[in-house]
């Protein structure tokens, strides 16, 4: 039996174990406050991943950084990817970074060989962490805009009342569902040979800004959210792009969840 270990059970890592497990793999799950059936493990101490037991087929780091800042970043995705990779240097290791590394804001198609040249130093954090995995010979999946059961951050600010529309709403925006995600690692975790030193974009469709919060608005009788100017800062930066996932499609794998009201519907958040 296949062994899977998820470094970081949250969010994602939920739906990872349910589609592992239903697919036949052996699932571990380490989360730093070993809540359930997790094993208690801090990934960004080398300690606490070396004394770590058994061996595995696959790795996914998927820990979030918790909304923290640059050294939070450092500790969760830079060392941890460094420490699961010194103590298990021959197991394949999928890291999920984030399309924030494309700082593109022309609204143009990026694909995995455009430019990954990110502003805000937060995603400066996961480039280097890319990096890294990719010279260890693992595996980069840099998702967009996450969501899913009992989270959708564009609804919930949205009926909130605290959803702002840059500019004319021009701006592209990038999403994918979790479940979508989480067969799309299954699909990279099963390829044989898996796949080495490569990057793959895990997307649905892009939409404008203002489309996506239009079709929301009618779909749940919300009013429109008002305007603010477009050079507002934003955490992870002012990009708009297209994030294309031809590369993952080309391997049969292709999302689920496409249409916005649906994504809203599947989020269970109202």
């Amino acid at each position: 039996m296949a062994r899977l270990l998820i470094a970081g059970y949250g969010f994602l890592g939920e739906a990872l174990d349910q589609v592992f497990s239903e697919a036949g793999w052996e699932v571990v799950k380490l989360s730093r406050s070993g809540r359930g059936t997790c094993v208690k493990c801090d990934i960004s101490s080398c300690g606490e991943v070396e004394q770590l037991a058994g061996e595995y087929d696959l790795i996914i780091h998927c820990a979030a950084s918790g909304g923290g800042g640059v050294e939070s970043y450092r500790n969760v995705y830079l060392e941890g990817c460094r420490n699961l990779l010194k103590r298990f240097p021959t197991t394949p290791l999928i890291f999920t970074s984030s399309t924030s590394v494309y700082a593109q804001t022309d609204h143009s198609v990026v694909t995995e060989i455009s430019p990954a040249e990110p502003v805000a130093a937060t995603a400066g954090v996961l480039r280097q962490a890319e990096k890294l995995t990719l010279s260890a010979g693992g595996v980069v999946t840099r998702l967009s805009g996450l969501y899913g059961p009992g989270r959708c951050h564009v609804l919930k600010n949205l009926i909130s009342g605290t959803a702002r529309i840059d500019g004319a709403g021009e701006r592209i925006m990038n999403f994918i569902h979790r479940d979508d995600v989480a067969r799309a690692m299954l699909l990279l975790g099963s390829l044989s040979p898996p796949p080495a030193g490569e990057i793959y974009n895990v997307s649905s469709e892009p939409v404008r800004q203002y489309d996506c919060y239009a079709a929301l608005a009618e779909a749940f009788s919300c009013p429109m959210p008002g305007s603010m100017d477009a050079g507002v800062p934003r955490k992870r930066g002012n990009t708009s792009k297209r994030v294309s996932h031809e590369k993952l499609r080309g391997l049969g794998w292709q999302p689920r969840y496409t249409e916005f009201v649906d994504m809203a519907n599947a989020c269970e958040v109202v």
